[in-house]
């Protein structure tokens, strides 16, 4: 069992930048965030692979950046420049048997999640 606990969320306004750190207990594999706005379906926000590669998606790149410490069991999302559409519950997940080499995009291959963490932006 991995335990996944999360934190950094909060109330921003456009344009700031907020930091979400996920801590988990064990050894993982492919780590990332995702996030599920009210009444939409969660969404891939940036993953990475132990190794260190990334994936970004489109509405992340160039705003977001995806980084883990393997030393700590640690997964940060730096985010900047944040828009009013970034307002969801961002959850960290993580995979103890994918994602060595090549970071997991699907969620349904990430066995553990975090409880999530509220990120809102005022415009």
């Amino acid at each position: 069992q991995v335990q996944l606990v999360e934190s950094g969320g909060g109330l921003v306004q456009a344009g700031g930048s907020l930091r979400l750190s996920c801590a988990a207990s064990g050894r993982t594999f492919s780590m990332g965030w995702f996030r599920q706005a009210p009444g939409k379906e969660r969404e891939i926000v940036a993953v990475i692979s132990w190794s260190g590669n990334t994936y970004h998606s489109d509405s992340a790149k160039g705003r977001f950046t995806i980084s883990r410490d393997n030393a700590k069991n640690t997964v940060s999302l730096q985010m900047n420049s944040l828009k009013p559409e970034d307002t969801a519950v961002y959850y960290c997940a993580a995979s103890t048997g994918a994602g060595y080499l090549t970071a997991v995009r699907s969620a349904d291959e990430y066995d553990y999640w975090g409880q999530g963490t509220q990120v809102t932006v005022s415009s």
